[in-house]
């Protein structure tokens, strides 16, 4: 089963300011996703960690 999670830039100063939101299996990746994506705040491409939704 898919869930909805949350990825949060890591770059910021303020966490959680820039969001995407994406599914994954949790029964196949139980690590945490991290990503490469553009951070509007930061105007520059940062990973993006997982976190709470």
């Amino acid at each position: 089963m898919r869930e909805i999670i949350k990825l949060a830039c890591t770059g910021c100063e303020t966490p959680g300011k820039s969001a995407y939101f994406q599914t994954k299996n949790k029964k196949t990746k139980s690590e945490k996703l991290v990503t490469k994506k553009y951070c509007k705040f930061c105007k520059k491409h940062f990973d993006h960690k997982e976190s709470k939704v």
